[in-house]
């Protein structure tokens, strides 16, 4: 099935869409529940003010990323990386990041001045 330029309201249900491709569409207020997005590429799109739950992101590769102002509670970043990122005013569990980074570095220092002979 091929829509071009159609303003539809759509509700697909056990349905096998692998393989789509969606470009320059409004999905805005749309629900998506109990869905497999796996392998799936998102590129120039809008997600401000999603909200999301209950979702596997193992293995995600977040690059050029406006994370502003988002709000990330109760979960599992076991292994994950953060580099070259914008990080001023960002708290982990009420901390300043950039505190625990520049007590991080003083303390190295200080070791490292204690342990030369």
């Amino acid at each position: 099935m091929k829509l071009h330029e159609q303003h539809l309201r759509v509700e697909i249900v056990g349905s096998n869409l692998s393989g789509s491709t969606i470009t320059r569409s409004n999905l805005a207020g749309s629900v998506f529940d109990d869905v497999n997005i796996s392998g799936a590429r998102f590129r120039n799109i809008n997600m401000s003010g999603w909200n999301v739950e209950d979702v596997n992101l193992s293995g995600l590769t977040l690059n050029n990323a406006n994370l502003s102002g988002a709000r990330i509670s109760n979960v599992n970043l076991a292994g994950a990386s953060i580099s070259g990122s914008h990080i001023d005013g960002l708290t982990i569990d009420g901390v300043l990041v950039s505190d625990m980074i520049a007590a991080w570095h003083a303390k190295s220092a200080t070791e490292q001045a204690g342990s030369t002979p």
